[in-house]
């Protein structure tokens, strides 16, 4: 998967009746969190997408 697939997924998961979403919306938001990410220490990059990412997981078992 190549970083616009993933805008594109990511904008189709978060697209819904009451929340419309673009494909622009969505790379303008997660390019900022980007830019947050690449700022930061590499460690601290690594613990915080870990944790986000053990959240998701929890999300996607409910």
């Amino acid at each position: 998967m190549n970083i616009s697939e993933f805008y594109n997924e990511v904008a189709r998961n978060a697209d819904t009746d009451k929340t419309q979403i673009t494909v622009a919306e969505t790379k303008r938001v997660l390019s900022e969190a980007f830019k947050i990410l690449a700022a930061m220490d590499a460690t601290d990059a690594t613990q915080l997408l870990g944790k986000a990412l053990g959240a998701a997981k929890k999300k996607a078992g409910k």
